[in-house]
């Protein structure tokens, strides 16, 4: 009786996803010519969960035209920044049994911006990615090239951003597969980024397992190694590359259906809490300044 009623849940969850593509998600994620008007956004788009690109969203902010990798430079080059450092552009993702960390270390900016330009070298992949609004509270200079929230939004939202992040990067560096329980707006300012999309019904088609954490540590010899964070419970994490996956492994993955966008320099996607997202990028994108809102969680950094 219990393995019958068992196998009928089972059925009902491989059934799921395409009623839920059929009712309600996109074949492709849809494009705003406008800011949409915050009723306009509620109704349309936070309430039934789904994603869109917004353009012309950011045309008023100095910092679509003065946002370069010069202006940066004479700008904020001497303000260090936390920038994580990976061997591979992979940071928090699963590599062979362990749920590996990046190295963090503090840098000038313009350091950053000497080896993105090919002027220095540094060991690994460098990325800009410090959550915990590390705009305002690491470059706080850059704030008057941009509204500190995006309007409308927050009235759909009901609230002020719990984080506004700085993001700068090489192409190397990537974002493995995950989801967020907030809200994300993705304001990409210069450069473009490259999403892979799940929605929330293709969850059970999507493997999670545990994995010990370990953070990169960069030997005197400038290699990595991984060093295990003994006082750190396992991480449940996503081990496939949505990119390239493994079928044999993952067999239920291909009745998953991705949707993929590129979010351009000027352009707004909007990212509902819960959809499953890898992200890679354009080489020294100025981009991914997440506005994140959360209606159940505060942002403190994960």
């Amino acid at each position: 009786m219990a393995d019958a009623a068992l196998g009928a849940v089972r059925r009902q969850l491989r059934e799921f996803p395409a009623a839920a593509r059929e009712l309600s998600l996109p074949l492709a994620v849809p494009y705003l010519e406008a800011p949409p008007t915050p009723l306009q956004f509620y109704r349309d788009w936070i309430c039934p969960n789904r994603p869109c690109i917004i353009r012309n969203a950011l045309q008023h902010w100095p910092a679509l035209h003065k946002w370069s990798l010069p202006y940066l430079r004479a700008t904020v080059g001497s303000t260090e920044v936390s920038v994580a450092v990976t061997p591979d552009g992979y940071a928090d993702a699963v590599r062979g049994d362990r749920f590996a960390l990046p190295a963090e270390c503090r840098l000038p900016l313009s350091r950053v911006l000497d080896v993105l330009e090919g002027r220095a070298q540094h060991p690994g992949v460098l990325y800009v990615q410090k959550q915990c609004s590390n705009l305002p509270t690491e470059l706080p200079q850059l704030l008057p090239d941009l509204e500190p929230h995006v309007p409308w939004a927050t009235e759909a939202l009901g609230k002020m951003p719990d984080a506004v992040n700085f993001w700068l990067g090489d192409a190397a560096a990537v974002t493995s597969l995950h989801k967020d329980h907030y809200e994300n707006l993705y304001c990409v300012v210069s450069g473009e980024k490259h999403f892979l999309l799940h929605p929330p019904s293709d969850r059970p088609f999507i493997p999670y397992e545990l994995y010990k954490p370990a953070t990169y540590q960069l030997t005197e010899e400038s290699s990595f190694k991984l060093v295990d964070e003994e006082a750190m419970e396992k991480v449940p994490w996503i081990p496939l590359d949505p990119l390239a996956p493994d079928l044999t492994r993952f067999p239920s993955y291909s009745q998953a259906q991705a949707l993929r966008c590129t979010v351009q320099a000027g352009e707004l996607l909007y990212l509902p809490s819960l959809w499953f997202h890898h992200v890679q990028q354009s080489h020294g994108c100025i981009a991914g300044l997440p506005f994140a809102h959360s209606e159940f969680l505060v942002r403190h950094g994960v």
